[in-house]
């Protein structure tokens, strides 16, 4: 079968397969009262059933065996263990909350299966920085950082109604075109394999009646299968660039704009907890689609779309610059776009107790300012009354 026809199959068996699955997730989650209760920085008011991401794992290992004759390096079999692994680990942590701790083990025995595939080893950075050939120890260590940075990243995003979903789909199709152009087409399908999957989520996770959320269990499979693709692309052969649209040298500037919403936010959040004298894992409404819709008045809906629309528009700019700019100024240009974004969100203070100071505050500003349009009201209806008399 041809790519194309490979392609749609894929997409449309992917898409049917989450959308059928998901209201019987719901259904079970609604029985045995496995709900998302709301806590004091949630965006949601409502127990809202969540495991969604259970969806994403059958639909991402039935695509595998399907594909999995199309990979050089018998990839397919190196990723289900991972992928099953952060299942497990995601499905306990939404059933009984984890440790950090814990994740991190277990998604450093995930990413094992990964970086020791020679498919996915990182031999040189061709350039970019002066960097040339990378010895193998180090590409483990830069390899696993990576991954494990990507996987926690796109976790903590997943704060509010439809923001993973958008932001996933949006680098799912940036990597699909990505590995299409360069050949790889087993990647490629893998791509649209999830964007199959989080394009059905996502009509349920914006839902009023028949709302869910992935949880865990989605984040860390998305996030899983993201750093996948993020690695591969880094250890792409020099020949492999040949089509596509940017300098060989600009590669990892290229990975890193199409990550920018979840490598920007959770840098943003760490450094303000650490600043706050907290962990770097510990839960607030710091993250930046929180600001959006708690002090810039956008709903989930348009805060999503906004940083969807951003996290694109953003990529696009990196991609021409990268077409004929050397790295050098593309690392200034980008340090330059960090730091005014930095100085956006970091001028204000978005910690949940000022937060509620504010809300307070507010309530009682316009309660004394109601108060006292009352009795100026009533005291010019007595003036108008005594110059009547």
């Amino acid at each position: 079968m041809y790519f194309l026809e490979t392609a749609i199959a894929i997409f449309i068996g992917s898409f049917l397969l989450t959308y059928l699955t998901i209201p019987k997730i719901i259904g079970v989650v609604e029985h045995k009262r496995l709900m998302d209760d709301p806590n004091q920085r949630s965006s949601h008011s409502s127990k809202t059933p969540t495991l969604g991401g259970i969806a994403f794992y059958c639909a991402l290992v039935f695509a595998l065996f399907f594909i999995k004759d199309r990979a050089n390096f018998n990839e397919a079999i190196y990723i289900i263990p991972g992928l099953t692994i952060l299942f497990i680990v995601g499905l306990k942590d939404d059933l009984v909350v984890l440790s950090p701790g814990a994740k991190l083990i277990a998604q450093a025995l995930a990413i094992c299966f990964i970086i020791f595939n020679d498919s996915f080893t990182i031999h040189s950075l061709n350039g970019f920085l002066n960097i040339s050939e990378i010895p193998y120890y180090l590409y483990l260590v830069i390899g696993g950082f990576i991954m494990i940075t990507i996987i926690n990243s796109y976790n903590l995003i997943d704060g509010i109604d439809g923001l993973a979903s958008i932001v996933g789909i949006v680098i799912m199709i940036l990597y699909t075109t990505i590995f299409y152009l360069s050949g790889e087409y087993f990647f490629a399908l893998i791509g649209i394999t999830l964007n199959g999957c989080l394009m059905a989520f996502f009509g349920f996770n914006i839902s009023s009646d028949r709302k869910i959320f992935m949880g865990d269990t989605g984040s860390l499979i998305i996030g899983f299968v993201i750093s996948i693709l993020t690695l591969k692309f880094l250890a792409l052969k020099p020949t492999s660039y040949s089509e596509l649209p940017f300098l060989l040298e600009n590669a990892p500037l290229i990975a890193i704009s199409i990550l920018i919403v979840p490598l920007f936010d959770t840098a943003r959040v760490f450094t303000i907890r650490i600043a706050n004298k907290k962990g770097p894992f510990s839960p607030d409404r710091n993250h930046t689609h929180h600001i959006l819709i708690d002090f810039w008045g956008l709903s989930h809906k348009q805060a999503s779309f906004f940083i969807g629309f951003f996290n694109l528009i953003f990529v696009v700019l990196f991609i021409v610059l990268g077409s004929t700019a050397k790295n050098l100024w593309m690392v200034v240009a980008m340090v330059a776009i960090v730091i005014m974004l930095g100085y956006i969100f970091f001028r204000y203070n978005y910690n949940y107790s000022a937060l509620k100071q504010r809300m307070v505050l507010k309530k009682k500003v316009n309660k004394i300012t109601g108060v006292n349009q009352e009795g100026s009201i009533k005291k010019k209806k007595k003036k108008t009354k005594e110059k009547k008399e």
